[in-house]
């Protein structure tokens, strides 16, 4: 069964204005490009004749429109997703979305996604409201998602707390974000997050940011007496394991973000085990036509055994329950 773990929808009631065949580009605050909405995104029509000439199964929802969003937006986006289910049965699967800040009614939610609905994970994005992800005031949402049985899916961040240096040429999008996954991960485990909650399962989204090519040097670093951080509160704090052991058994990376390039699933193979690693789009905003997506699985395909894994074979790390009723 192959399943796309990154693929996204809007629903229309969230659209301000119908976009017909444009496509409509909003700028963030600061005037950085911010999220395209086109009428794909609303169309599940379209989605599923996609996913029937590419060979996938399946496809797991999450919609920027609920992410890190107001209790409003989040819950009608769960309500859609559900309603997606149930009109495609079995090809699509809902996420839950709730804000990891919200407190109470937030956390009513997810239990709401998690017990009503029976979505088995939850998207956050990478930074938001000026906070990083491994602030301490998010620890009541790690507690909550543990306590449910979530996996949470870190998507790049909408818009970044910091974005000064990314104020051209769309980079922004283009490469900040990727950085943002990247510090995610080393935050995530430097912060003893999983150390706290060792049974946590973190999906990075777009092989965290490509961090791949950055691994040797992020080890490097955490040699805290060789680098002379030893002893700083800050700076010389890690992870009680080496960053493998959390590869290894907390995180889970997809192949989306690299617009159907395999050159970018190749690099990541070449520090990421292939079990580590699921089956990803960005459709239909990073890829947007049928047949690139066609062209993405074949080509991940040929990479032989390592890329059934990715295809199919890695599933259960992140959905424990039948999604095929």
């Amino acid at each position: 069964m192959i399943v796309d773990f990154q693929h996204h929808f809007t629903p229309r009631e969230l659209i301000k204005d119908d976009p017909g065949d444009r496509l409509v580009l909003n700028y963030d605050a600061s005037g950085a490009p911010s999220y395209t909405v086109h009428s794909l995104l609303y169309d599940l029509d379209e989605h599923v004749r996609m996913m029937d000439v590419a060979g996938i199964d399946a496809a797991w929802l999450t919609s920027a429109a609920g992410m890190c969003a107001d209790l409003d937006s989040s819950r009608l986006v769960n309500d859609k997703a559900k309603k997606a289910e149930r009109d495609y049965p079995g090809r699509f699967i809902g996420a839950a979305h709730a804000h990891p800040l919200g407190g109470v009614p937030a956390f009513r939610e997810l239990n709401r996604c998690r017990h009503e609905l029976g979505f088995q994970g939850v998207v956050v994005t990478s930074e938001f409201d000026g906070k990083w992800i491994d602030a301490p005031e998010i620890e009541p949402f790690w507690n909550e998602v543990c306590k449910l049985g979530l996996f949470v899916f870190v998507h790049p961040a909408l818009k970044l707390n910091h974005a000064q240096q990314f104020d051209a040429y769309d980079t922004a999008r283009g490469v900040g974000r990727e950085f943002s996954l990247i510090m995610a991960a080393i935050r995530l485990i430097n912060s003893g997050v999983f150390d706290r909650h060792p049974e946590l399962t973190v999906h990075m989204a777009h092989l965290s940011g490509g961090i791949a090519g950055m691994l040797a040097r992020v080890r490097s670093f955490q040699d805290k007496v060789f680098w002379g951080t030893a002893g700083n509160k800050r700076h010389g704090a890690k992870g009680e394991k080496d960053v493998d052991h959390y590869i290894a058994h907390n995180l889970v990376f997809d192949t989306a973000g690299f617009a159907g390039g395999i050159g970018a699933v190749k690099a990541g193979l070449s520090e990421i085990p292939a079990s580590r690693i699921v089956f990803a789009t960005d459709y239909p905003q990073e890829i947007r036509k049928r047949e690139i997506v066609r062209d993405f699985v074949r080509d991940i395909r040929a990479l032989g055994a390592d890329g059934e894994r990715i295809l199919s074979g890695n599933v259960g790390l992140l959905l424990k329950e039948s999604v095929t009723s």
